[in-house]
């Protein structure tokens, strides 16, 4: 029979089973949500691209000075990714989420009030720190919501919406700098960031796990060490994804450095940004695609 929630109750002997049902509204509402902090946060991280020529230029920052600038930021997402989930099992991701976001507003709102080298690397800091809830909880949620339903399409649709967000954020940055300076650019990003933390509590709820809810199944039942079924494999993607991350972001921090030097204008320069932000996005549908033909490993190892 069906309960008054909507949630099937299979009848046994001497025994009640609650079956769990994905319900649409939520999860829909709960992939929008997590796309659209997708789409934000990427594009906070890639938009510092457009940046990093403006500041070597105002501070007279070396190149080893702009290397540190970008791990600055990229290294605090990275390290803060891990303890943002054992937080969340504590204080549940919308509210990490939100706390996350509101820290990666505080950074950015602080950077337009930078006056060197030193102060930065503390604000970049500080909004990396923030930044590093996004990935881990945002997809924690959808894959969770998706449970029961087309989770492989839903983490698509999410990984997507972080691609169109390093595409767009680059190139208006680049403008608003060029138009009004790079100061009035980061404020504006820092209030962006502070309205969607003040939306996530009211907008994103922390959607029950099937396993969790359907007696009988442990937590040992999706398979040990954090659930990776096969540990050779994650270390080898771990390996491959960090000699992928490494090369692009080195290749990234110094492209807008060859074109200004080549004549280009800060917005041209965004415009660049953004178009090679696109051919990513693209080569990820044509990944899928080759591996169907060619398998996953080759295809990984020809990209």
């Amino acid at each position: 029979m069906v309960s008054k929630r909507g949630n099937l109750l299979l009848t046994g002997k001497g025994a009640i089973e609650k079956m769990p049902a994905m319900k649409t509204q939520p999860a829909r509402r709960t992939l929008f949500t997590a796309c659209t902090l997708h789409f934000l946060h990427d594009g906070f991280t890639d938009l510092l691209y457009a940046l990093f020529p403006v500041w070597a230029r105002e501070f007279s920052l070396s190149f080893a000075q702009v290397g540190l600038l970008r791990t600055a930021y990229s290294g605090a997402l990275a390290l803060f990714q891990i303890p943002a989930g054992f937080l969340a099992e504590s204080w549940g991701e919308p509210r990490i989420l939100a706390a996350g976001t509101a820290l990666t507003a505080l950074g950015f709102l602080c950077l337009g009030t930078a006056g060197g080298f030193v102060t930065l690397v503390a604000f970049l800091v500080t909004g990396g720190l923030g930044a590093g809830t996004q990935h881990p909880l945002s997809s924690s949620l959808v894959s969770r919501a998706y449970e029961e339903g087309p989770r492989r399409a839903a983490l698509g649709t999410y990984n997507f919406s972080g691609d169109l967000g390093k595409t767009a954020w680059p190139p208006c940055v680049a403008l608003i700098a060029a138009w009004a300076g790079w100061r009035w650019a980061t404020r504006d990003i820092g209030f962006v960031a502070l309205l969607a933390a003040g939306t996530i509590p009211f907008v994103l709820k922390r959607p029950a796990s099937p396993v969790e809810n359907t007696p009988g199944v442990g937590a040992d039942s999706a398979g040990a060490g954090w659930g990776i079924r096969d540990p050779h494999g994650f270390r080898l993607l771990s390996m491959i994804h960090g000699i992928d991350n490494g090369s692009r972001s080195a290749f990234l921090t110094f492209l807008p450095f060859l074109l200004l030097g080549k004549g280009a204008a800060i917005d041209l320069m965004g415009l660049a940004l953004g178009l090679t932000f696109a051919g990513g996005a693209v080569g990820k549908f044509v990944c899928g695609v080759l591996a169907e033909r060619l398998g996953i490993i080759r295809t990984v190892i020809v990209t």
